[in-house]
């Protein structure tokens, strides 16, 4: 199971998850805390996080990332919501 590494602010939690699974919605049914989030569909950003480790095993951002995040992806952020986590992970999200 993959084990996710979060951090906003002060604010810092790890725990595994199943393989496949989606962080915003483990975090709206109260399975993942901490992690900002909105539509859960792409296109409110408020979920947007900066990958810090494990970048390499997530899919190539889809068009709702690209659209929404434009050259932020270069910089390594991507959407939560539409993040499928396959291995370890860390990622932050700003206040």
């Amino acid at each position: 199971m993959p084990k996710i590494t979060f951090h906003r602010g002060d604010f810092h939690h790890e725990q595994t998850v199943k393989d496949n699974a989606n962080l915003v919605v483990l975090a709206g049914i109260k399975q993942f805390p901490g992690i900002k989030y909105g539509c859960g569909m792409g296109r409110c950003t408020k979920c947007v996080s900066k990958i810090i480790k494990g970048a390499e095993h997530l899919s190539e951002p889809n068009w709702k990332e690209v659209k929404m995040l434009g050259d932020k992806l270069q910089q390594g952020y991507r959407l939560t919501c539409q993040l499928f986590i396959t291995a370890d992970l860390e990622l932050e999200q700003e206040e």
